[in-house]
């Protein structure tokens, strides 16, 4: 790490602490060359694969909007869908991947809101599967009554 005042190439690390739910790190830095002190925080990255091919950065509050659509009216708390959204990061984070497509996000929320509402399960899978018919909701609808 270069010091920021002085630009020398020769820093060391005075102190480590973890910061923002475990995924950044804040280091207390000095400079061996000037002696001045300096912070720096470093943060792992999640990129987002889309359908078009872009790129974009991880962002939990996405998941947590299409969860709010999907559970409009239905018997669901704002902490049951906090707590998925935040489930659905997790199990992506522990993979240690950098990249991760929007495909493999929505089926990792499929199966913890199956679990949490049917109904919602349905209107999510609808939109995130395209449904054209009335046969596909019939079939998740199967799908659901079978893996009960």
């Amino acid at each position: 790490m270069q010091c920021p005042f002085c630009k020398s190439p020769s820093t060391e690390v005075i102190d480590t602490r973890e910061c923002e739910n475990g995924t950044s790190v804040k280091r207390r830095r000095r400079c061996r060359k000037c002696d001045r002190r300096f912070t720096t925080v470093e943060s792992t990255q999640l990129l987002v694969s889309k359908k078009s091919g872009r790129f974009e950065l991880f962002d939990e509050g996405k998941i947590v909007k299409g969860l709010k659509k999907a559970c409009k009216g239905r018997p669901v708390t704002t902490e049951d869908i906090l707590a998925i959204a935040q489930q659905v990061e997790d199990s992506i984070r522990s993979e240690g991947v950098v990249r991760v497509s929007s495909r493999q996000i929505g089926l990792a929320i499929l199966e913890p809101l199956k679990k949490l509402d049917a109904v919602a399960y349905l209107r999510f899978a609808s939109v995130y599967e395209n449904f054209t018919c009335a046969e596909d909701f019939k079939r998740a609808a199967a799908d659901l009554q079978t893996s009960k």
